[in-house]
């Protein structure tokens, strides 16, 4: 069945609300090249949202969850990338906790910047990999993450 470009275009754009959440884990690659700052513009206008609207994240996650995932109306295409991105964005605030919680207090040293360098990395990597699957109208099949994505749906 092929994707009308509407759905590939929003499947695109729902990635950018994990990518908002790995942007701060880069401070120091940012800091060090600072070209790949550019990499970071298509996720402002979410993180504008999110810090300008009291619960902004909050009311994003919300708005996507009820009117889209589980809205049986919305595509599926749709609805399995708004789940996976959301599953993403799920992790990655957790890690951001862990990182508080157990790596910072230490300093900022070369472990933690090594570590927030590789989440970040990592992030990007999904994000493009989601993003090429995205245009090519197939669903991004990421381990772990695309089988509870399933499961949900």
């Amino acid at each position: 069945m092929q994707i009308p470009a509407w759905q590939r275009l929003l499947g695109i754009l729902v990635y950018m609300i994990p990518w908002s959440d790995a942007i701060p884990f880069g401070n120091n690659i940012f800091a060090q090249l600072p070209f790949l700052q550019w990499f970071a513009i298509p996720a402002v206008p979410i993180i504008v949202l999110q810090r300008g609207i009291p619960f902004g994240g909050l009311l994003l996650f919300l708005l996507l969850f009820l009117a889209v995932i589980r809205n049986p109306k919305v595509p599926y295409f749709l609805r399995f990338n708004s789940l996976q991105a959301l599953l993403i964005d799920i992790g990655l605030i957790l890690l951001a906790y862990a990182f508080r919680i157990l790596v910072f207090p230490f300093g900022t040293g070369l472990l933690s910047q090594t570590l927030s360098s590789t989440v970040l990395i990592g992030v990007l990597t999904i994000i493009i990999f989601s993003i090429y699957e995205c245009i090519q109208g197939k669903e991004p099949d990421l381990p772990a993450i695309s089988e509870a994505v399933r499961l949900q749906l």
